[in-house]
């Protein structure tokens, strides 16, 4: 399981870094329209370097998808939404406001909860629990 954290972990960082790559892309960029547009997004290194990020994060999400369920693992990509926040501020000189700082505070929290919630709390898919859920094959994390 150890290992699928490290892998887990990939997730949110390589879509921190799409975005920032996204982001110094389209600072490039700015002017371009049309089929100029098209063109230097092509010839771009920082598009490009979006471009295999994002390719290379597919991947590992695919990985991260064969070995957890969907409903555990998705929630945990939220943790991005604060990296870019972090970057934004960090590389940009964004501002960051209070509620965003708040909303990053519930977000960690909300990860943390789902990432640690016990099965012995009475699943849906517990007989026990009056609620019984088709599944369509069990996950490896269970």
């Amino acid at each position: 399981m150890t290992s699928m954290r490290l892998t887990w972990l990939a997730v949110p960082v390589l879509n921190t870094l799409f975005q920032i790559f996204m982001k110094l892309g389209a600072v490039q960029l700015t002017g371009a329209h049309g089929a100029t547009l098209a063109h230097d997004a092509l010839a771009s290194h920082w598009i490009l370097a979006a471009l295999v990020v994002e390719v290379a994060c597919f991947f590992v999400w695919m990985t991260i998808l064969a070995e957890l369920d969907l409903s555990r693992a998705f929630p945990l990509s939220g943790i991005s939404y604060v990296l870019i926040i972090a970057s934004g501020w960090l590389m940009f000189g964004e501002p960051v406001v209070a509620l965003q700082i708040v909303g990053s505070g519930l977000i960690l929290a909300g990860v943390w909860l789902i990432a640690g919630a016990s099965e012995a709390t009475h699943p849906v898919n517990d007989p026990r629990s009056g609620h019984a859920l088709p599944h369509a094959h069990p996950g490896k994390d269970r």
